[in-house]
């Protein structure tokens, strides 16, 4: 009877500890919308870059992130996306996934998927795209061709920080 009260409690932790892993990982793949192919996340929705964030400054804070949530986690590439592309960056005390040096978000107003409601949008000035599995941004003067995307760049950003 102990041997099994053991090896139940092995199970168990190892059932936890299995999802733990699964839900740190967020998976970054690729989806078809309007726009043409873009980066979505697990459920599908479009996953998006802000021209207000550089290398060393996130833009989005505060309010901003009641519309615009972080894809936070470490990232795994499926689809379209590439797996060296991926990357993190902190925010607070978690991690956001970032790919091409974009710190990944997903739109509020996107419910489904396919749903591109976020592109365009400003923010102080500065504009929210769709990220391309390039790892470029999506642009509205692009809509509807899948081979067009142009980059953004900030400055402060180096190396290979894709600004």
């Amino acid at each position: 009877m102990k041997k099994l009260a053991v090896l139940l409690a092995v199970v168990v932790a190892a059932v936890a500890a299995t999802s733990a892993l699964a839900s740190s990982g967020a998976a970054v793949g690729s989806g078809h919308t309007s726009l043409g192919t873009v980066l979505v996340n697990a459920k599908g929705r479009t996953l998006y870059l802000f021209e207000g964030d550089s290398a060393k400054h996130l833009g989005c804070t505060g309010a901003c992130l009641s519309s615009w949530i972080p894809l936070s986690g470490t990232g795994a590439a499926t689809g379209s996306a590439k797996a060296a592309d991926l990357g993190t960056i902190k925010r607070g005390s978690a991690t956001q996934v970032t790919y091409n040096g974009h710190p990944l978000y997903t739109f509020v107003g996107d419910t489904k998927s396919g749903q591109t409601t976020g592109e365009g949008l400003v923010l102080s000035g500065k504009k929210w795209y769709a990220v391309s599995p390039s790892g470029a941004a999506m642009t509205a003067s692009t809509k509807g061709s899948s081979s067009t995307t142009t980059s953004t760049s900030s400055s402060g950003g180096g190396g290979s920080a894709g600004w």
